[in-house]
């Protein structure tokens, strides 16, 4: 019994006791090693699998254990959704909207996905465990490149900037008869470009990122005219008279130039523009050629109708008919040269009262308002139409705010005096002339010129993408009975469209391009419901 005792007082007093820190780096080594055993026939059974290993997303979107195509799939379904989101941008009254669809967002899903793909799939087995011990401890968030249609979003861009309301208007002038006519540009908003474009990419970066989007407030700024500035425009305005002639020899044709010059000095000029007016008369002395294309005897240089485009509007409207043939006439018998460029704001002139227009509805800061020369917008969507099926090119042309009863959408041009401007190019060998006729309720447009060696079937296509629903507000008012409804502003979708010119020979498609993607904001319905 006493041996038992010695024997096990003798093992109690051999048995060693390790410190705590060596047990810790015991432990920890073991785990390590158990860790390291596991990630390792992991790392084997990875390369042997074809799918993504765990805890890998890409913008937020799990992609773990999905193979490639199931990751690829997995992604665009959820791109996809963000990119049918718009961004809504607002200034006061205003609010417009601008997709990803519009900005043509491409997304590097390839890219992001092999990337994903490639964990833990190195050459290097101890770089494998490395990864896939550091995604399962930590996880791994991939972020998707994009690439951004820089021209689509200075384009639109551009767009806000001139249909923000209480936008400033700089300076501008046009002839009408023998005077001047100068309009003092207006004090107004100036929208900062370079801060939006930098805050909408970070936006979309954020919603292809799967976060909500909040409305952005336009950055804008307060801004002065430049000062009407005399000696510029005597400049641009100066010309010597030149009579129409006909180069035989290289078989092209020099259409009449009136002379102009000041009937005043310069300094009186200056004198005039001094005073705080609104509008300015300068005086001019036009020098008229002796010879016009007309009196050209024998020759005829537009002998074939190369497009007609047809609208038609309601006679009934005085107001809007009356501006409607006015800016009609304005345009009638334009001649345009070999890559000459018609501008509508600068033939037409200022809409005023003076000037003969009269007030009727305009689109206005996005709502639908009495203004001066309203209807005028009809006369530059029919001729551009008619300048598409001649095929000539649209160097400036912009889409109402909101959809327009006489075309089809996105086949429409916005003008506004002193800030939209419709303009299209001569691009045919020879020289064009434009036709322009209203009346009976009928606006025609008719596009003359000679046949050149090779000419196209043109047709425009126009189509909706997405159609947006119009919101209706109610509005209480003790002005009608309880029970009583009425309708102050109908409502009207918006929709989002795109156009395509198609040049065909023989019945053949020869090119298919893209014109135009234009977005129509929706028309909010206004309905009083009475109280009384």
């Amino acid at each position: 019994m006493r041996n038992n005792r010695n024997r096990r007082r003798k093992k109690q007093a051999t048995r060693i006791e390790l410190p705590f820190d060596l047990k810790k780096i015991l432990i920890v080594s073991a785990v390590f090693m158990i860790i390291l055993c596991f990630s390792t026939i992991f790392a084997l059974t990875t390369s042997l699998s074809n799918k993504v290993i765990a805890r890998v997303s890409v913008n937020g979107i799990n992609v773990s254990n999905l193979t490639i195509d199931e990751a690829y799939q997995k992604l665009n379904n959820e791109l996809k959704k963000q990119k049918e989101k718009n961004i809504v941008l607002k200034h006061e009254e205003y609010e417009t909207t601008i997709s990803l669809e519009q900005l043509e967002v491409k997304y590097k899903t390839d890219e992001a996905v092999n990337k994903a793909y490639k964990l833990g799939r190195s050459n290097n087995i101890l770089i494998s465990n490395f990864q896939i011990i550091a995604n399962l401890l930590f996880g791994n968030k991939i972020k998707q490149e994009i690439e951004i249609n820089e021209e689509e979003l200075d384009k639109a861009i551009s767009d806000i900037e001139v249909k923000i309301p209480n936008a400033v208007v700089q300076s501008s002038y046009y002839i009408e008869n023998e005077q001047l006519i100068i309009t003092r540009g207006k004090e107004g908003f100036q929208l900062k470009k370079d801060e939006l474009k930098n805050t909408l990419i970070q936006a979309i970066k954020e919603q292809i990122q799967g976060k909500d989007v909040k409305e952005i407030q336009l950055p804008v700024e307060d801004k002065k005219p430049e000062e009407i500035n005399i000696e510029k425009i005597y400049q641009e305005i100066y010309k010597e008279a030149q009579n129409a002639h006909y180069d035989e020899e290289n078989k092209k044709l020099y259409k009449e130039e009136n002379g102009i010059d000041f009937a005043i000095s310069r300094e009186e000029a200056q004198n005039i523009v001094k005073e705080e007016k609104e509008e300015y008369s300068i005086p001019l002395k036009i020098v008229k050629p002796e010879i016009k294309v007309a009196d050209l005897a024998g020759e005829n240089f537009f002998p074939t109708l190369l497009a007609k485009f047809t609208t038609r509007y309601d006679e009934s409207a005085e107001n809007r008919a009356n501006n409607i043939k006015l800016s009609s006439e304005k345009i009638n018998g334009t001649i345009l040269m070999p890559n000459e460029i018609f501008s509508y704001n600068k033939i037409v002139g200022e809409r005023t009262i003076k000037a003969g227009y009269k007030e009727a509805s305009v689109y206005m800061g996005g709502k639908i308002v009495p203004g001066i020369g309203g209807g005028i917008c009809q006369v530059s969507s029919t001729l551009y139409n008619a300048a598409l099926l001649a095929n000539l090119e649209i160097t400036e042309r912009r889409n109402h705010y909101f959809i327009t009863s006489y075309v089809s959408q996105s086949r429409d041009a916005t003008v506004s005096y002193g800030s939209i401007d419709f303009k299209f190019k001569n691009t045919r060998n020879y020289p064009i002339k434009v036709e322009c006729i209203s009346r009976n309720g009928i606006c025609q447009v008719f596009i003359y010129g000679m046949e050149e060696e090779v000419e196209y079937e043109v047709e425009i296509q126009d189509k909706v993408t997405e159609v947006i629903p119009y919101t209706t507000k109610t509005i209480k008012t003790d002005e009608l009975a309880k029970g009583e409804n009425l309708t102050v502003q109908k409502g009207v979708n918006g929709y989002k469209s795109e156009a395509y010119r198609i040049l065909k020979q023989n019945g053949q498609v020869i090119s298919k391009t893209l014109l135009s993607k234009d977005s129509y904001n929706p028309l909010q319905e206004v309905i009083k419901e009475g109280t009384k």
